[in-house]
């Protein structure tokens, strides 16, 4: 190999890629990420969820008093989402201020042009003719709060019961009757943190999931 080979083969060997760092640059980008994740936090739990906690038995036994949920805003029912029937959704505290003036949370029985009829001395709910089967109450539905049945909900309306029915204020109360959509909080989806149950003062952490 000749002098000039040499040269050729010494000028096509990898050069090393000098990077100068700068100072402080790592802490600038780590405190940039955290201020765009705590953004997105915000705006999440400021238009599409909220944590919201349980106050009372009302619900029981789905629902436990101190419960924690994460609640879907109602302004994400703009994007084409209703209240369904079976939906858990919170009302907004203005809407019974006879009721103490604090946001409540309840089940959705039935939706606009449904017809809600209740045997009380069986303790049965019929929606449209047919009885439900509710193998989420606590127990069966006797206590009567002044409306009359049966009743078919206006448009835009929503009828709602608690699951603990002998134990909760609700449509069946003619101060209340059927609720407008546009005064709902939002759908309850999630228990984040179970309050203590009831009966055993314990809390049971297995409950912690997606709501039925």
């Amino acid at each position: 190999m000749d002098e000039f080979d040499q040269k050729m083969e010494i000028s096509e060997q990898p050069q090393e890629e000098i990077v100068e760092k700068i100072p402080g640059r790592d802490v600038y980008e780590t405190v940039s990420s955290l201020v765009s994740a705590l953004l997105v936090v915000v705006l999440v739990f400021t238009f599409l969820v909220r944590l919201m906690g349980v106050s009372g038995p009302s619900m029981i036994p789905t629902l436990q008093d101190g419960d924690r949920l994460l609640v879907v805003n109602s302004l994400v029912w703009s994007l084409g989402y209703e209240p369904k029937q079976g939906d858990i959704v919170v009302l907004n505290k203005t809407t019974v201020e006879h009721l103490g003036g604090v946001a409540i949370v309840k089940r959705v029985i039935a939706t606009a042009g449904q017809t809600v009829d209740i045997d009380f001395n069986l303790g049965q709910v019929y929606v449209d003719g047919e009885l439900l089967d509710e193998d989420y109450i606590n127990d069966y539905t006797y206590r009567e709060e002044g409306t009359v049945f049966p009743l078919t909900v206006p448009e835009g309306e929503v009828f709602l019961m608690g699951d603990n029915r002998n134990h909760s204020n609700d449509s069946r109360d003619s101060s209340l009757g059927t609720v407008d959509t546009r005064l709902l909080i939002g759908k309850a989806v999630f228990l984040v943190f179970p309050g203590r149950d009831y009966l055993t003062e314990q809390r049971e952490f297995g409950r912690i999931g997606l709501l039925q």
